[in-house]
């Protein structure tokens, strides 16, 4: 979805209020895409702060169908972003010739002076994503040895863990054991 910001980048002063739904079913962050379950009206208010100049502010919930970290377990995510972006118009950029300022303009989410609403939005996802999962704050994931969801109960399994750094000695033990 596109929406035009002509009006809010060439008129000083002009603020524009909008609520859009928006058409994701599924955002991709990194090699994996996760399907959204709920969402939220994203709520934009565009303000212009000067000549070729806007402010992007907004806010939106997501809620996505996740793997826990941990123990694999299929999982809920409720994802709250708030944002604030300055844009410019195509003018603007093309009128400065400073490197320092087109080094630092990422807006790969405007085409001219559309908004891509949903490359915003992606962009805003991935660097809100948490940087992990769980399925419940205290979950002890599965056992390296069997894979057992260690969430349902102890699997037996020996969980003693050798320190490599010894793994000499031990050879040495049991050289010298007679069979």
């Amino acid at each position: 979805m596109f929406i035009n910001l002509t009006d809010v980048l060439t008129s000083e002063d002009e603020v524009l209020t909008m609520q859009v739904e928006t058409e994701m079913t599924e955002v991709s962050i990194g090699r994996e895409s996760f399907r959204i379950l709920d969402k939220t009206p994203v709520r934009f208010t565009f303000t212009n702060v000067g000549k070729n100049k806007a402010v992007i502010d907004g806010e939106a919930e997501f809620t996505f169908a996740v793997n826990c970290d941990r123990c694999l377990k299929p999982t809920e995510e409720k994802l709250t972003i708030r944002f604030s972006r300055e844009v410019h118009s195509p003018d603007a950029v093309s009128d400065s010739y400073d490197e320092a300022d087109t080094e630092d303009d990422d807006q790969d989410f405007m085409e001219g002076y559309q908004l891509n609403v949903e490359d915003l939005l992606n962009n805003e996802i991935m660097i809100n994503w948490p940087r992990k999962v769980l399925c419940k704050p205290d979950c002890k994931g599965i056992c390296m040895q069997c894979g057992k969801d260690l969430n349902t109960g102890d699997c037996g399994c020996d969980s003693f863990v050798p320190d490599p750094r010894m793994a000499v000695i031990k050879d040495i033990f049991h050289a010298n054991k007679e069979v």
